[in-house]
C-alpha cells in the first residue's frame, strides 16, 4: 500500500513480486512495514515475513507492531536484518536500549515521523502518524542515539506521497543532532529531490511512490547521484 501524508492508502500490489522486481533493481535495502499492526494491538506476521525474507537477497528492514524484545528477537529469527521501532520507543523508550544491547545497534532502527506544526517547529508523531508525541524530531534523535539506536529512519507526514521533495529543512536539523545514519523519507517524485536530501547530510534516501508510479527507476537514481559526485554503492546484480 501507498498512501499520501499517511493517509488515502492506494494499493499498489502484492509484497512477493515487488521484492523480486526490486531484487534485480539495484536496491540497497527494502523497508517493509505494516501499518496498521501497532493500531490493530497485534504482533507481526511472522510467516508472512519468513517467507519474504528467504526471496530477498538485500538487507531487509521490518517494522510495524513492535512491541517488546520478544517481536524483536522474532523478526531476527524469521529473517528480518534490522527492526523498525517507533510507537514502542515512545512508550518505553529503554526497549531501544535492550534491544540494541542484546542485538547490537547496527539492527535497530528507530522510525521518527515528524509533521511540521502551524509555527513551524517540528512534532514526532506515532501509531502511523495519528498520535502527537509533543516531542521535538532534533532533541528525540539525540536521545535514542544515545540509547543504542544504530540509524534513524526519518519520514516527513507531510511530504509522504507527495512526490513534491523532501523537507530539507526537518532532515537538516535531525542529521546535525546525531552522529548515526539519518535516512531521509518522504517526498521523492525526482532523482534531483533525492541529491538534494544527500546533500542536507541525510546518510540514504528511502523512496516509493517515484518508483511504483512513474518510470524512474532505482538504478538510474543511482546513476544520477554518482555523476553528481555522491558514492553509491555498487549494483549487486546486472539489469
Amino acid at each position: 500500500m501507498k498512501g499520501v501524508r499517511f493517509d488515502s492508502w492506494r494499493r499498489v500490489g502484492t509484497i512477493m513480486p515487488a521484492v523480486k522486481v526490486y531484487n534485480r533493481r539495484e536496491v540497497d535495502e527494502l523497508i517493509l512495514v505494516d501499518t496498521t499492526a501497532t493500531q490493530e494491538q497485534r504482533p507481526p506476521e511472522y510467516a508472512v515475513i519468513e517467507e519474504i525474507a528467504a526471496e530477498c537477497f538485500v538487507p531487509l528492514t521490518v517494522g510495524g507492531g513492535v512491541r517488546d524484545i520478544e517481536t524483536v528477537r522474532g523478526l531476527l529469527r524469521v529473517g528480518a536484518d534490522k527492526v523498525c521501532i517507533n510507537t514502542a520507543a515512545y512508550e518505553r523508550p529503554e526497549l531501544i536500549r535492550e534491544a540494541a544491547e542484546r542485538f547490537g545497534s547496527q539492527c535497530i532502527v528507530v522510525s521518527i515521523d515528524a509533521k511540521k506544526r502551524d509555527d513551524g517547529t517540528h512534532e514526532c508523531y506515532s501509531h502511523s502518524g495519528t498520535v502527537a508525541k509533543a516531542r521535538n524530531p532534533r532533541a528525540w534523535a539525540a536521545e535514542v542515539e544515545q540509547l543504542g539506536a544504530g540509524e534513524i529512519l526519518l519520514t516527513s507526514i507531510d511530504r509522504d506521497g507527495t512526490m513534491e521533495g523532501y523537507d530539507l529543512e526537518l532532515i537538516e536539523q535531525v542529521s546535525s543532532a546525531v552522529r548515526i545514519p539519518v535516512i531521509a523519507s518522504g517526498g521523492a517524485g525526482n532523482y534531483r529531490h533525492m541529491h538534494e536530501a544527500v546533500q542536507c547530510n541525510a546518510a540514504a534516501v528511502a523512496a516509493a511512490s517515484i518508483f511504483h508510479f512513474t518510470e524512474q527507476t532505482p538504478r538510474e537514481a543511482k546513476l544520477f547521484l554518482r555523476e553528481r559526485g555522491i558514492a553509491v554503492r555498487d549494483a549487486h546484480v546486472p539489469c
